[in-house]
């Protein structure tokens, strides 16, 4: 049984520099950016508005970037499976936002785990992985569209524990796991993370999965517990057309006395016009008019997002990717406003254009 974000893991095989009977590999990328904000602000942070959230990764407006670069290292030996996958950049930063205790090398580990396959059917996953919820991941070259969902923003991102995977059959497996919680490669109470995952295959082309995750995050004997319902799936209407769905029904943060709650739904539709060039639409609604996750305005109210992105993916080579891409955020603060213009003023909606160049080896 393998989550969306696992589908990395067959892209950097098949992509792997390799000899043919060797049992490790090696796979990675580099992506470099550049977009306008036709609000009129340049330079750092520039996309960002009051919360530091309103665009995950790509912050920087009118200033050439370089996302991330990823080198990952894969050894099978015989039923065990070794994963080093590390990364360098601004990009690699962010992802690792919570965890800045004290060691720089620390914060280039995006996973580091092994596997072991107990069986055909049954493997333990212990070590640094990538979370279960959500259907885009971190490597630039995996997802369609450049930018990344407010879904994703919203995290996880990643977890440090234990999980054992039960695939019975080829259409229908389940996961079950614990870890340090929320993001974090150390533990800071002694609550554990609670993730688990059910995988189906209704019919041919279309894949589902139902996920849970839930952690207590409170320091020092005070509650902040934060609970996901989460739904991914795709169906791959014909060769060329691919239809997804992310859907957060239901998350919630409970401080002990109050319950605040959030939801979001992402549709994808993306379609390939010819052997070389393709089109993605992205179409997302992001609320958390209570303030429950991280999207606040500038007076620290929640907030809700209406996205609109559109992408275009050129492989240029096999090993070179170019994204042109337009995106429309339009926000719907509680009290204040989200974004500024460049002359200070309040805004509440944003444009920016702009394209990525990713090589991937």
């Amino acid at each position: 049984m393998r989550k969306i974000y696992l589908a990395i893991l067959a892209f950097v095989t098949l992509n792997a520099v390799q000899a043919q009977d060797s049992p490790l590999t090696f796979s990675g990328y580099v992506d470099t950016y550049y977009f306008a904000n036709l609000n009129g602000v340049s330079g750092a942070g520039a996309n960002l508005g009051a919360s530091g959230f309103e665009r995950i990764f790509d912050h920087n407006a009118n200033s050439f970037q370089v996302g991330l670069a990823q080198l990952m290292t894969t050894y099978e030996a015989g039923s065990v499976t070794g994963v080093i996958d590390l990364t360098f950049g601004n990009h690699a930063d962010l992802g690792n936002y919570v965890w800045v205790a004290g060691s720089s090398t620390g914060m280039a580990i995006k996973q580091a785990y092994l596997s072991w396959a107990m069986s055909d059917a049954v493997s333990l996953t212990a070590g640094t992985f990538g979370t279960n919820v959500g259907y885009e991941v971190i490597d630039a070259p995996a997802n369609f569209n450049y930018s990344l969902s407010n879904l994703f923003g919203n995290g996880p991102f990643y977890h440090t524990g234990i999980k054992l995977d039960v695939a019975p059959t080829d259409n229908f497996g389940f996961m079950l796991g614990i870890n340090n919680g929320l993001d974090s490669k150390d533990d800071f109470n002694k609550a554990k993370g609670i993730m688990a995952q059910v995988y189906t295959a209704p019919v041919d082309g279309w894949d589902l999965y139902l996920n849970y995750y839930a952690s207590d995050e409170g320091l020092d004997g005070a509650t902040e517990k934060y609970k996901w319902f989460d739904i991914t799936t795709s169906y791959q209407v014909t060769d060329n057309f691919l239809v997804g769905l992310n859907a957060v029904p239901y998350g919630s943060l409970n401080d002990g006395v109050d319950t605040k709650k959030w939801w979001g739904a992402a549709l994808y539709l993306n379609g390939n016009l010819t052997e070389k060039f393709g089109l993605g639409v992205r179409a997302e609604r992001f609320d958390n008019s209570e303030g429950g996750i991280y999207l606040i305005d500038t007076n620290g109210d929640g907030t809700a997002v209406t996205s609109l992105t559109l992408t275009g993916n050129v492989d240029i080579t096999d090993h070179l990717m170019f994204k042109p891409e337009v995106r429309f955020d339009s926000y719907t603060p509680t009290s204040g406003f989200q974004l500024v213009d460049g002359d200070g003023a309040g805004k509440n909606s944003q444009t920016t254009i702009g394209a990525a160049m990713i090589f991937h080896f």
